[in-house]
């Protein structure tokens, strides 16, 4: 018994623990390893962490001061309803009807107006840029070295503001900066949550409402434009044919009737995605979304990139971009040049 009781004592003391002088750093296994930066200890606010919607490629910045009227009024449905808000929208001066200054369609003049005063691009670069996030400020110019007029997109007679959405949505993405709505019928049933299918791309992108084909197909010829309506038929080319490094206006058409007689009687051609399964036609919108990115792909494919404004037009545009930020940029360049004014105002 005495010596089962000394083998006992033995055994437990080799675990009781030795002080050590120099204690090495303890490091947890990879796979107990807390996800976050965060020490065990503190208590976590799940208002800063930031998340990101999985389809995100690359680095995005998360949108900045926008009020909850903001966000109500930047909607699909209030902008095609009401025309002033369209026209509000964009904000550096636009050249006017049927003017064309080049042999490339480029809608804005170097001038923003403030009051009787006006201001150039680079000043309202220089003015509103240090209110902006640096990461907000990489991605607008990311958005416009990939933005161009070559390319634009009408749709006519869609009386789903759902549909509207999601084209205006597809468009933004693929690099398109120009959107035309013919005769959009606003006695429909309206879509009040069609900002989540459009994610506030209406916000970036230039749009223009027409009453007719008629009205807006000349405007668009006179700026270069070949109109191209999507149309089954025996004379309609696959889009797979087609040379998209031409100016062209990718017309697409009611969710029942299709395009109008009239908008098909005056498009330069009409073409077709060809289709391999049992069904003759796809959704509008995402129809509309295959040919954009055709489009865009056969453009880089022949021109090496989609994007393809000149120095000057870019600056103008990141201009127009950051004044239709928020509110607050609108007022600094509107204090701005009022300062401007006082002080190239002789004294008297």
């Amino acid at each position: 018994m005495n010596a089962c009781k000394t083998i006992f004592r033995i055994s437990f003391s080799t675990f009781q623990p030795k002080l050590d002088l120099n204690p090495k750093p303890f490091y947890l296994p990879l796979s107990l390893r807390p996800f976050t930066s965060v020490p065990l200890c503190s208590r976590i606010s799940f208002s800063r962490i930031r998340t990101r919607s999985f389809s995100a490629v690359q680095e995005v910045a998360p949108l900045e001061d926008e009020s909850p009227e903001d966000l109500a009024k930047d909607t699909v449905e209030n902008l095609l309803t009401h025309q002033d808000d369209v026209a509000g929208l964009m904000k550096m001066e636009r050249k006017s009807g049927m003017q064309v200054f080049s042999n490339r369609w480029f809608p804005y003049l170097d001038m923003f107006k403030c009051g009787s005063e006006y201001l150039r691009s680079r000043e309202v670069i220089e003015v509103v840029g240090p209110i902006l996030m640096e990461e907000r400020k990489e991605r607008l110019k990311r958005v416009v070295r990939n933005r161009s007029y070559s390319v634009c997109l009408v749709v006519e007679g869609l009386c789903d503001f759902g549909n509207v959405s999601a084209t205006f949505r597809s468009a933004d993405a693929l690099g398109l900066q120009s959107v035309h709505v013919v005769s959009c019928d606003s006695s429909k049933r309206w879509y009040r949550e069609n900002r989540h299918v459009s994610m506030g791309a209406e916000k970036w992108l230039d749009i223009e409402l027409w009453n007719s084909p008629k009205e807006c197909f000349e405007l668009l010829k006179s700026r270069g434009y070949r109109i191209a309506t999507t149309h089954v038929g025996m004379d309609a080319v696959s889009i797979y044919d087609m040379d998209w490094s031409r100016p062209t206006a990718i017309v697409v058409g009611n969710e029942n009737r299709g395009i109008s007689d009239e908008a098909l009687e005056l498009s330069d051609l009409h073409c077709s995605i060809p289709m391999k399964g049992m069904v003759d036609s796809f959704n509008v919108s995402v129809a509309a979304g295959i040919i954009m990115h055709h489009a865009v792909c056969d453009r880089i494919a022949r021109l090496g990139c989609h994007g393809d404004l000149n120095e000057e037009e870019s600056q103008i545009l990141l201009a127009e971009f950051f004044l239709r930020h928020n509110k607050s940029t609108i007022s600094i360049a509107n204090e701005y040049a009022k300062r401007k004014a006082t002080i190239s105002r002789p004294r008297l």
